[in-house]
């Protein structure tokens, strides 16, 4: 939990809290591919990408 309140920190001074959606919106995507891996739903995924 300290790298993310670092991280939300960094932006939070640096004035780049523009750029929380997008960390988010990669994280759900990593999440997605880890979790598809030993599914069946693997061969839906990767035709997304």
């Amino acid at each position: 939990m300290e790298l993310i309140r670092d991280l939300y920190g960094f932006l939070g001074r640096r004035k780049k809290l523009w750029l929380l959606p997008l960390i988010i919106t990669l994280l759900m995507i990593g999440a997605l591919l880890i979790f598809a891996q030993g599914s069946v739903v693997a061969p839906f995924v990767y035709t997304l990408f």
